[in-house]
């Protein structure tokens, strides 16, 4: 079966190629599902077993216009509908910190640096608007830290539980991740995002969402024993 997409404009059908690009750099394939106002791409490989996870959304008002119109069929696979359910999106965690992001290029420049020193990376943040992105090895250590980053008001927005909102902001969460899947999220990014928040799960998950206008990622990558 083949799906038929009519893209008009030409600032649309750029705007549309960076997201598809971005999202090309994190994986071969995913899921695509449409509703009457949006457009989601979906990745849904089990955190939990180790797999990354991607939840993309596209308000379809943004690819809206009345001039040049483009055509481009896509084999696809058409999924039942007894399925639907495992493609909802991903719930929020349970976070220990959320921080806003450093500037993407200057993040990716640094974690490109130290893969050449290691396999993994350890990113840890705490409620002060500190992270710190680290290298341990038996031959090397390596720290690169940021500062004054600023934390999302989700304590005055109330949608964190009592223990986030009661934990001491110095201390610091971290996780344990593949430097390669960290880096496969920094240097496929062309969203150019107004705000970009790192939720880490003490340990176990680190969450990114990108936010721009009519565009959010979610972005997950399993935290390493």
């Amino acid at each position: 079966m083949k799906f038929r997409a009519k893209v008009v404009d030409v600032a649309c059908l750029n705007h549309f190629t960076r997201i598809v690009n971005t999202i090309s750099k994190l994986t071969k394939s995913c899921i695509l599902r449409l509703t009457s106002d949006k457009l989601f791409f979906i990745l849904s490989d089990k955190v939990a077993s180790g797999g990354v996870a991607m939840w993309c959304q596209l308000f379809q008002p943004s690819l809206s216009s009345h001039t040049r119109i483009v055509t481009h069929d896509i084999p696809v696979t058409i999924i039942p509908r007894k399925l639907w359910n495992d493609f909802e999106e991903p719930s929020v965690p349970d976070f220990d910190v959320s921080i806003y992001l450093p500037v993407l290029k200057t993040m990716k420049s640094v974690v490109e640096r130290m893969k050449n020193l290691s396999n993994h990376i350890v990113i840890e943040a705490n409620q002060n608007g500190e992270m710190n992105l680290k290298i341990d090895t038996e031959l090397v250590s390596v720290t690169t830290h940021f500062k004054e980053l600023g934390n999302p008001p989700w304590v005055e927005d109330g949608t964190q539980s009592d223990s986030f909102q009661r934990r001491d902001p110095t201390n610091m969460a971290k996780a344990r991740v593949d430097i390669k899947r960290l880096l496969q999220f920094l240097a496929g990014q062309q969203v150019n995002p107004s705000k970009a928040i790192c939720n880490i799960v003490n340990k176990k998950v680190i969450h990114f969402v990108l936010l721009h206008e009519d565009v959010s990622l979610q972005y997950f990558i399993p935290a390493l024993v």
